[in-house]
């Protein structure tokens, strides 16, 4: 069962922990390149502070974002500021999810989010939880997908496998590390998957959020299934 007021917590202490990481740098390194790719540091932190505010948008039952333009333009804009005004962004803007997190409302109506994609309201703190660890990690200042927190792992996985369950551009896949277990693709009922993925956890999200190449998994039964993007 999703818990909000627990992910709201947890995307509380995610950005605690973003913050003091991009407290320690300077102007030039939030200028130089993320590991997003055609992205800087200072263009992760921007994209970070606007969707915070179109995830209160979200939560109010407005449009996440006036169009793909504008929060391609939001972001753009924001990137080269100073590094204080940047983290002062993110805070603020953290805090404006919380306090619309924290108000009286229906947390299992449906809300839409981008491109007509629709979800539990319960389910957007968890959503942000997500943007604010694996852009962290996106940051390349020393926080690796390893240390994030152990329930989130599992939780993404199991969030990106039902992501892509049913995509016939996927093949069958059963996907362990080896405890734990998902499937994903284009699974049929009754049948055995085509491709069985191995590895540590943090490696698995890694190839199915395509921040690694999955170098470091063991697949059978076929190459390394190519995943859409996000």
């Amino acid at each position: 069962m999703i818990d909000h007021v627990r992910d709201l917590a947890s995307v509380r202490d995610a950005t605690d922990r973003l913050l003091s990481a991009a407290a320690a740098l300077d102007d030039t390194a939030a200028a130089e390149p993320s590991r997003l790719p055609g992205w800087t540091r200072g263009h992760v932190l921007s994209h970070l502070a606007r969707n915070a505010d179109a995830l209160v948008n979200v939560l109010a039952g407005r449009p996440m974002y006036a169009s793909a333009e504008a929060r391609d333009a939001d972001i753009e804009r924001g990137a080269p500021r100073p590094l204080a005004e940047q983290i002062e962004d993110v805070r603020l803007s953290a805090a404006r999810f919380q306090d619309e997190g924290a108000r009286p409302a229906d947390w299992s109506r449906t809300v839409e989010l981008r491109n007509g994609v629709t979800d539990s309201a319960s389910r957007v703190p968890f959503r942000r939880w997500i943007e604010v660890e694996l852009h962290h990690v996106d940051l390349g200042v020393g926080y690796e997908l390893e240390d994030l927190p152990g329930d989130f792992v599992e939780r993404e996985i199991d969030f990106l496998a039902w992501r892509f369950l049913g995509n016939a551009d996927v093949p069958a896949t059963h996907v362990t590390d080896g405890t734990r277990a998902w499937s994903t693709g284009r699974v049929q009922e009754g049948e055995k998957p085509e491709v069985t993925v191995n590895g540590p956890a943090p490696d698995l999200l890694g190839w199915l959020a395509g921040r690694r190449d999955g170098a470091a998994l063991t697949v059978d039964g076929g190459p390394l299934p190519a995943l859409p993007p996000l």
